[in-house]
């Protein structure tokens, strides 16, 4: 058995207050290991150096992970770098004790080399940590070599190729008091829940491929409606859905809401919707499952931008799947990308026009593209010259059609002053 201490580094809250979900499944995989686990929050430590410096001196761990859950923040017109007071973070660790410092998190995976350089921890994981940690764990333990494990990344070595649990029901979920604050009220959180990971989808800007894999696996209905029940009788009840897409695919979407129907849950939740494969069946059954809002990321009110983006659906569709939920009563937030290749000023009119002919609850307008590695959009800003082949892209580069530099942000900045719903 090792004393290992798990640190969610992140201290942005961004749109909601977070929960450290994923170090929280990994303190359970480690913990269900064997392992004396013990999982510091710094969102709710106002001195995070002294914060850190009391669990090291009184727990004495043999091990530190660090998870970094966002590189910066997507923000083109002022961006915000959100690394250096992680590294911050692993200087005040080091400083303290002599543990082996781990790195981990969706935003670590994106960048598993740059990321690892520029914090100056001693490796990291991509990808899964609830089965490369504890088997890490064992070998650290046993002073074994530590090359060839699955997603690890050591300091000038490309990371190893990654594995994913195929069924996801062989990984433990995490108990409440295991990572949420027992000090505050209960609604004062959205608790996150994951039922699937990963993403057969090719979006052509999206990161998720590097933090999940493109094939979608999953938790049983079954297990997921049992952990929620668990929450509810702890006394949550406002839960956030963080699947990349809640109804992909449909069958399963269905058959999660039955299951919490028949258990009777008293719940609200929040989730995102692809605007395509959404059927009256569906949107009834989240309804009375206690969906009370969606993330609707369509993106573009234009058919050529949103090929260009590999959008799967038409205008027409996005439409058709925000009036059902409409209809529904459900609280609709959508969200508008704009700037990115083939996007012309005509294009953002028609998206404009678009977004309010679909009558929202609420509109999230981002100018510019974030560019993250290995993306069918970061080939096209190579290849157009906004980037360098040897750029890792760790601090934020955004992809801006050029003729519309100067003119979109003013126009974006206009369109908001009459509608205060939009962000």
């Amino acid at each position: 058995m090792m004393r290992v201490l798990l640190v969610s580094a992140n201290m942005e809250r961004m749109n909601i207050l977070p929960l450290p979900l994923g170090p929280a499944l990994v303190a359970a995989a480690c913990r269900k290991a064997g392992h004396d686990v013990v999982l510091l929050n710094l969102m709710f430590e106002g001195d995070t150096q002294s914060a850190i410096q009391d669990r090291v001196v009184v727990f004495r761990p043999e091990v530190i992970g660090i998870s970094v859950r966002n590189i910066d923040d997507q923000n083109m017109a002022d961006p915000k770098f959100l690394l250096p007071p992680v590294r911050e973070v692993v200087k005040t660790c080091r400083s303290l004790c002599d543990a082996p410092i781990i790195l981990g998190g969706a935003g670590y995976s994106i960048f598993p080399a740059s990321a690892l350089r520029y914090l100056g921890a001693d490796m990291g994981i991509q990808g899964e940590g609830e089965t490369t940690f504890p088997a890490l764990l064992e070998r650290v333990a046993k002073r074994a070599p530590l090359s060839g494990l699955p997603g690890l990344c050591l300091p000038g070595e490309p990371p190893v190729d990654r594995t994913f649990a195929s069924n996801l029901d062989d990984l433990p979920l995490p108990e409440p008091g295991l990572w949420i604050p027992s000090d505050r009220g209960p609604s004062e959180f959205w608790v996150p829940v994951q039922s699937r990971r990963g993403c057969p989808l090719d979006c052509s800007f999206c990161s998720t491929a590097a933090i999940e894999g493109r094939d979608l696996r999953k938790h049983s209905p079954e297990t997921i409606a049992a952990w929620l029940e668990q929450l509810a009788s702890s006394g949550f009840t406002n839960f956030n859905f963080v699947d990349n897409t809640f109804n992909l695919p449909p069958c399963y979407a269905k058959e999660l809401c039955w299951n919490i129907i028949e258990r009777g849950l008293a719940i609200n939740f929040w989730c995102i919707v692809y605007p395509k494969w959404v059927g009256s069946e569906l949107v009834d059954l989240m309804t009375r499952a206690g969906c009370r809002e969606i993330s609707l990321g369509f993106e573009s009110g234009s058919n050529p931008v949103l090929a260009s983006l590999k959008k799967l659906f038409n205008a027409d569709e996005v439409k058709m799947v925000a009036k059902m939920f409409a209809d529904a009563g459900i609280f609709r937030r959508g969200f508008l990308l704009l700037g990115g290749p083939g996007e012309t000023r005509e294009s953002v009119e028609e998206s404009l026009a678009f977004a309010d002919s679909l009558n929202l609850d609420a509109l999230k307008i981002t100018v510019g593209v974030r560019i993250y590695p290995e993306t069918p959009l970061a080939a096209t800003a190579l290849a157009e010259g906004m980037i360098r082949a040897d750029d890792d892209l760790l601090r934020p580069r955004f992809y801006l059609a050029p003729r519309l530099t100067d003119w979109l942000p003013e126009r974006i900045a206009a369109y908001k002053t009459s509608r205060p719903w939009v962000m």
